[in-house]
């Protein structure tokens, strides 16, 4: 059994389990499945109501739009076309009829067109046929190509227009306006036949004859007209319709008709010209004019009862959707007021879980965490604990339990571990930092030693400078490991000293210009932090930048303090690699990530020093191309300087560096040139300095005094530090066992022609300036090796 877990909960009986209501049980009592089916359902049925309505009414307004000048469109044709072949057949009068026809033909054409633009496709046939009306009606008017290909053309305008009609108004997806609208278009298509007989009766012409095609389609159209309204029309025709019908069907108009037709197909007569019609087809024109007026009085009436029709039956759709949302709220309300009332206990308890999980998460456990990750004790009484309730919310609030009391294992043991790690590090730093700074002291000594040795004493700077670094690197394991970084000085340092001391750390220090304060200084307790992060920054701007391109290191006051920008002629980082690198200047990784960037730690480490300090650090690009850091340090660190002298590098060593690196012609380079010097110490006479220790068990670092600022410094110094130059220094007048000074040579830097003759050397004596004359003469040397750089630098090309 867990150790979180209390007793009793797994061997509880399956009643007791049962006594509260479960969770799954709630859940079916939500209704949730059958709520979402019934709204479904009632939403998928209130659409298709809606869109069947919406149809509904596309339909009606289409055919109030355009059915009328279509239905008078195929009227016209219809006349135009039997006008035309009265003119074909010769009849007298039918000119000035056939201009009338034309004109009433050329109006409802363009009143369809104007009307039925877009991109229907019935609407687009009807109007690509009547683009060839013009045509036709010169053939007609010339009589070439035949009567029955000219009539042939209406024929087709006008099944055209029948078939919009039947696309267009006949679709309907209620069973009942089907019904009702069948008759419509089959009463036009029964129309079109009469009017066919009207037609090829007007061809016969005064002759009363037809050749045989033109009869046989003459007995076609009595056939089709008969068959349509005794098979689609009347069966279909509302009782008031029907009635209607049986009045034209009875009246004396069409019973001639009716007689005409079986007169044509009895009686007529064949000739050698083709069919000879009897006399009785003289009536037909006074019979056709009166009961086809009624007929399309009838098809008007059919269509607009078909149209009203279906308005009703939109408005009863629509009001079908409000009844089906009515009542189907009422239900969907029932079935809310019912889901409420059986959640609400269910709804509070989950509402507790959340306000208890919420606290946990956001203040409870972090706030542990941060006091493990501290080394603090932690009350177990605030964490959640394991009740063992049976219901589903219980279990989740038992589960996350667990969770938090496995979380917070987890993060003991990642602290102590965390904290063991450190003091193992701190130790392993705090042996190598007491190696390092013996190797520093023995560097030193044999500096002192071997002074007049410049070869030596380059190579001697130059095993000090790897050996700072090196001490560079432990401080950066203490620092990483949680410590700090020990700071032995007392006094406030001036920013120039500041950063001449940061700079001083760098091995390719020759490369940075400063640029700072004489009248600011910065609080004795944070100039090793300060001093540390900045050398980080330099070194990273001198290795990732060109080796002949210059770093710049400025410091100026702002609003918020200090403000420390380094800049450099480095490569172009994009901005997401910026953004990378920031990331870890304002975020403590864990020791997977150092691991992984176990040779780029230089960022963590400012970043350290950053947040210990309250500093901000900001990379981003520069104006020239590199990268520029800059360093925000808050005035709480910042005092104003009291008007002392600024520190400045010894310069023994740095002469004996810049002799054996670079020849300078302002120097006497024989060993002849020198004068006599202070007598160096013995070895038997130097006393071991002690080396004070931190708490931590890391050897401090020294005091930056003058005489342990590296001796290539000097030569280093670029012009644009505007720093007052002592002559007297007293720190160096104390100091009488420093090896023998260089001198000027007289006369080294005229022409060999005017150069004096040289009187010889009396051997070497013992020295007996005075220590202001030994400072006088280290002042007149800083100054010649400053001059001399600034010769050299403005030669380099």
């Amino acid at each position: 059994m867990s150790a979180i877990e209390p007793e009793g909960v797994r061997g509880q009986s399956t009643a007791r389990r049962r006594r509260r209501v479960r969770l799954r049980t709630l859940l079916i009592w939500l209704a949730v499945v059958p709520t979402v089916a019934m709204g479904a359902q009632v939403a998928v049925t209130a659409e298709r109501l809606l869109t069947q309505s919406d149809h509904l009414r596309d339909d009606v307004a289409a055919a109030e739009r355009i059915g009328a000048p279509l239905y008078t469109l195929m009227v016209d044709m219809q006349a135009e076309r039997t006008t035309t072949a009265a003119l074909w057949a010769g009849t007298a009068g039918s000119e000035d009829e056939l201009r009338i026809r034309r004109e009433a033909t050329d109006l409802a054409a363009a009143e369809f067109r104007r009307l039925a633009a877009g991109p229907n496709a019935s609407f687009q046939e009807v109007n690509r046929r009547l683009d060839g009306l013009a045509a036709f009606r010169q053939r007609a008017d010339a009589h070439t190509g035949g009567a029955d290909s000219t009539l042939a053309y209406y024929t087709g305008v006008i099944g055209a227009v029948i078939q919009a009609y039947q696309r267009e108004f006949s679709h309907a997806d209620d069973a009942e306006l089907v019904q009702e609208s069948r008759p419509v278009v089959s009463m036009l298509s029964a129309t079109e036949m009469v009017a066919r007989e009207d037609t090829l009766l007007a061809l016969s012409g005064p002759t009363r004859e037809l050749n045989s095609a033109g009869y046989d389609q003459f007995i076609s159209a009595v056939g089709a007209h008969r068959y349509l309204y005794e098979t689609w029309i009347v069966p279909y025709l509302p009782d008031g319709d029907r009635q209607f019908y049986e009045r034209i069907v009875a009246s004396p108009d069409w019973q001639a008709k009716v007689r005409i037709e079986n007169a044509i197909i009895s009686k007529h007569t064949d000739v050698a010209s083709g069919i000879k019609l009897p006399a009785e087809v003289g009536g037909w024109r006074s019979a056709h004019a009166n009961f086809s007026t009624q007929m399309a009085t009838l098809n008007i009436d059919r269509a607009r009862k078909v149209l009203t029709r279906s308005e009703a039956k939109a408005a009863e759709l629509e009001t079908e959707v409000a009844w089906l949302i009515g009542g189907s709220g009422a239900g969907l309300l029932v079935v809310v007021v019912i889901v409420v009332f059986t959640t609400r206990s269910m709804l509070r308890r989950l509402h507790d879980l959340h306000e208890r999980t919420v606290t946990v998460a956001e203040q409870t456990l972090p706030d542990v965490i941060a006091r493990l990750q501290r080394g603090q004790s932690v009350d177990v009484d605030v964490l959640p604990t394991v009740r063992g309730d049976r219901d589903e919310v219980g279990r989740v609030s038992d589960a996350f339990a667990r969770a938090v009391a496995v979380s917070v294992d987890g993060h003991r043991q990642l602290a102590d571990e965390r904290h063991g790690f450190g003091l193992f590090a701190t130790g392993i730093a705090s042996r190598t930092g007491n190696l390092v700074s013996r190797q520093l002291s023995l560097t030193e000594d044999l500096q002192d030693t071997f002074g007049h040795d410049q070869a030596l004493l380059a190579q001697l700077m130059r095993a000090d400078q790897l050996t700072v670094g090196m001490r560079r690197q432990i401080e950066n394991l203490l620092i990483l490991a949680g410590g700090e970084v020990p700071d032995p000085h007392t006094e406030p340092m001036r920013i120039a000293d500041l950063l001449r001391e940061a700079a001083a750390e760098v091995e390719d220090f020759r490369r940075i210009e400063r640029q700072a304060l004489d009248e600011t200084s910065v609080e004795p307790r944070a100039i090793s932090q300060i001093s540390h992060l900045l050398a980080e920054l330099l070194d990273n701007a001198t290795r990732f930048s060109p080796p002949r391109s210059k770093v710049v290191i400025r410091a100026e006051l702002v609003a918020d303090g200090l403000s420390v920008e380094i800049e450099d002629r480095g490569p172009r980082v994009s901005p997401e690699r910026y953004e990378e690198m920031n990331g870890r200047l304002h975020q403590a990784p864990p020791y997977s990530v150092l691991a992984q960037n176990a040779h780029r730690l230089g960022l963590f480490v400012v970043g350290h020093l950053a947040d210990q300090l309250r500093a901000t650090v900001t990379l981003r690009r520069s104006v020239y191309g590199g990268t520029s850091a800059v360093v925000i340090l808050p005035g709480a660190l910042l005092v104003e300087s009291e008007g002392e002298a600024p520190r400045e590098p010894k310069p023994t060593a740095a002469a004996a560096a810049v002799s054996a690196a670079v020849p300078l012609p302002a120097l006497a380079p024989a060993p002849e040139t020198v004068p006599a010097a202070l007598p160096a110490p013995r070895p038997e006479e130097r006393t071991a300095e002690p080396v004070p220790l931190t708490a931590a068990g890391l050897p401090s670092r020294r005091t930056k005094l003058p005489a342990r600022v590296p001796a290539s410094e000097s030569a280093s110094e670029p012009a644009v530090e505007a720093e007052p130059e002592p002559a007297v220094r007293p720190a160096l007048a104390a100091a009488p066992t420093r090896p023998a000074l260089p001198e000027r040579v007289p006369q080294t830097h005229i022409a060999e022609q005017l150069r004096a003759p040289r009187a010889p050397e009396t051997a070497v004596r013992q020295d007996t300036a005075t220590p202001e004359e030994v400072a006088d003469a280290w002042a007149d040397y800083e100054h010649g090796t400053q001059t001399v750089e600034e010769e050299l630098r403005r030669d380099r090309p």
